[in-house]
């Protein structure tokens, strides 16, 4: 269950790397423009924004964030990214830090680009740091007792669920685009008394905690919280950086 209230808390933080990625689309008046993993709906609007004459098209398989979305004015709707197919229409296909979450999305994105038209566009950026130390720590942690048993089975994203953006270049280059791939590191600053906590907490704990009871949750936070110091340390100022590196991929449909 995804908490959009608790993934809103870094809005901002989260919001730079769509910023960064949408300026690279060089498509003026577009017919379609669909947004996978459209969350709540906070970026999708920026969309609406830049393209108005544009049809929008938002997906999303949390039924929380699709009606957090749907409260902004979005005509968002439920349904996972595999199963959508791009329209006669579509010329911008975004997935904004969603497709790592999809094992097979390199199949995904040979399939779009060629489903998709001459000329339609395919943006996406995931995060990078499934080796950072704060993803080390979330494993550490379940491997431990009492969350050993109820974490056993849980799909751990390991760091080549993701590609280099190398690998996506040559992927989508023979797949008949023209490609713009790069990464990039953002070192944020954040505050409060377990900022690396409250992030993941929004994110890469999200199915921990689905699976733990409330007591067992509130244990596993207490766990983890010595860990994310000792990584992350808080400065004398009260400001703790927390470096984020992520995947760019821009790619044109010839």
């Amino acid at each position: 269950m995804w908490n959009p209230d608790t993934y809103l808390a870094f809005a901002d933080h989260r919001g730079r790397p769509f910023v960064d990625l949408l300026a690279r689309v060089a498509v003026v008046q577009p017919r379609r423009v669909v947004d996978l993993g459209c969350g709540p709906g906070n970026l999708t609007e920026t969309l609406a924004r830049r393209w108005p004459g544009a049809e929008l098209e938002a997906w999303d398989s949390s039924p929380e964030m699709v009606t957090a979305a749907q409260e902004r004015g979005i005509a968002a709707q439920l349904g996972a990214i595999e199963d959508w197919q791009p329209r006669p229409d579509t010329d911008v296909v975004v997935a904004n830090a969603s497709l790592q979450w999809v094992p097979r999305h390199r199949d995904l994105l040979v399939r779009w680009a060629g489903q998709l038209s001459a000329g339609a566009w395919i943006a996406f950026q995931v995060p990078g740091n499934f080796d950072a130390p704060s993803h080390q720590a979330v494993r550490e942690v379940a491997r431990r007792e009492p969350f050993a048993e109820p974490l056993r089975d849980m799909p751990w994203r390991e760091p080549d669920q993701v590609g280099t953006p190398v690998e996506y270049a040559e992927l989508l280059t023979d797949a008949g685009c023209a490609v713009d791939a790069w990464e990039g590191t953002y070192v944020h600053q954040l505050s409060g008394e377990t900022p690396v906590l409250d992030w993941i907490t929004g994110t890469a704990l999200t199915q921990v905690k689905s699976r733990l009871s409330e007591e067992a949750w509130q244990q596993y936070r207490r766990a983890i919280i010595p860990l994310l110091a000792q990584a992350y340390p808080a400065r004398a100022d009260g400001t703790t950086f927390f470096p984020f590196r992520r995947v760019f991929v821009v790619a044109r449909v010839r």
